[in-house]
């Protein structure tokens, strides 16, 4: 088994369960995987496993490669997003046309179905929704993070935002500016499916907009005035996470910043819009359309700075500024539908059936990402756990990532 070690102390016996549950997985659920371990303070595993090209055979997957962390990006936007909190810039309550006053141009906005984020398929309003409105003033911050805002889960943002990018090694012709401000009118008009506070709905918009609005309040007031304010949710997320607790794998756009394929675990073979291997750019259709920057997804990262940054939670790290308070508030139970329990930006381990599995903790917290990845914090345990894999390289309806993530999680809850 070519396994690429950083750290692995691991107990034996644990150590050769767990690479048993990775071989059994390697090159059928997905090509490429790795896994960061802290615990109780100490790095304790650090490992990577694959092909980055399984087509040619070519690079091998090391603890640097970065993978594409999907709706796990949604955990740095809502960190930052409650530093700002914590510093009295924007409260949780307030208003999201407080900040995006545009969301508000159009009220009342009806309800409908949406669409499916799979099968891209219309979806019928509940009949009980029927000729129901929203007032859009009425969403709040806390509604977008708690996924309670009554916006869809999905809509088809990247059609509104222009053709499919070039590759990521060649020049776009629309400029991400262009893009996100095509995306952002079609996100301020689309309508509900419904009302805000009624039930947990999760949603890359709200994100998409925390996002912007994020981005909008980090550099209020600042000498530096940019033209057009999502392109600094990138800068504010290097400022207010990475630099402050020293890691330096996490980037939007990786080929467009110059990095080398080879040293990134490509995704899906996307030949119906973008004609071509997902790799070096996001996989999340919506991010890629807006610039490959969005505060739901578009970020890569390695899995040892993905579990730093979640010890960093685990442990209150005074260098995210965020008041312990609000940690402890953003970290337990603030809805539930359906069994998916929501905090404030971060996933709540499910009572039953959860991808972290059976044997954490209860209060354990954490997110997962549709291309295969995950990060669990059980604080009772002093445990962070970060799985990267790329599940999605087969095709999205590949199945067997839930069996794996269930297996690890389980085994390592008990070290």
């Amino acid at each position: 088994m070519n396994i690429q070690t950083n750290v692995n102390a691991l107990p034996p016996e644990l150590n050769d369960r767990l690479l048993a549950i990775i071989e059994g997985s390697i090159g059928d659920v997905f090509p490429a995987v790795a896994i960061a371990v802290i615990h109780e303070g100490k790095l304790v595993l650090d490992i990577g496993r694959g092909i980055i090209d399984p087509a040619t055979g070519s690079g091998v997957v090391t603890p640097t490669t970065r993978f594409d962390l999907a709706s796990v990006t949604k955990l740095f936007t809502s960190t930052c997003f409650l530093a700002l909190v914590s510093k009295g810039k924007v409260r949780l309550d307030d208003p999201l046309v407080s900040v995006i006053p545009e969301f508000g141009a159009i009220s009342p906005r009806i309800i409908d179905g949406g669409q499916d984020p799979h099968s891209k398929a219309r979806l019928d309003t509940p009949a009980d929704l029927v000729g129901q409105t929203v007032d859009p003033a009425q969403v709040t911050f806390r509604h977008l993070m708690t996924h309670t805002s009554g916006l869809a889960p999905w809509r088809d943002v990247f059609n509104a935002a222009g053709a499919a990018p070039k590759p990521p090694d060649q020049p776009d012709p629309v400029s991400r500016n262009e893009r996100w401000a095509r995306g952002l009118r079609a996100i301020c008009m689309y309508p509900f499916v419904g009302q805000m506070g009624s039930a947990a709905r999760y949603s890359d918009l709200g994100l998409m907009l925390l996002g912007e609005a994020m981005a909008r309040v980090w550099y209020a007031g600042d000498v530096f005035k940019p033209t057009f304010s999502h392109l600094t949710l990138d800068m504010a997320i290097c400022e207010g996470i990475c630099e402050k607790i020293k890691i330096e794998s996490p980037c939007f756009n990786p080929v467009r910043n110059g990095l080398d394929p080879l040293t990134i675990a490509p995704t899906e073979d996307d030949p119906v819009w973008r004609g071509r291997r997902v790799w070096g750019e996001v996989h999340d259709e919506n991010a890629c359309g807006v610039g490959g920057v969005a505060g739901h997804a578009g970020l890569f990262a390695n899995a040892g700075d993905l579990a730093a940054f979640g010890q960093a939670w685990l442990e209150y790290d005074p260098r995210l500024q965020i008041d312990p308070g609000l940690m402890d508030e953003a970290t337990r139970e603030h809805a539930e539908t359906n069994g998916e329990r929501r905090g404030l930006g971060w996933m709540l381990k499910a009572r039953e059936g959860s991808s972290a599995g059976d044997k954490l903790s209860p209060d354990t917290f954490g997110h997962t990402g549709f291309t295969g990845t995950s990060l669990w914090i059980d604080r009772e345990r002093a445990l962070v756990v970060a799985t990267l894999t790329n599940r999605v390289y087969p095709g999205r309806w590949h199945e067997g990532i839930m069996p794996f993530r269930r297996a690890v999680h389980d085994l390592l809850a008990e070290l």
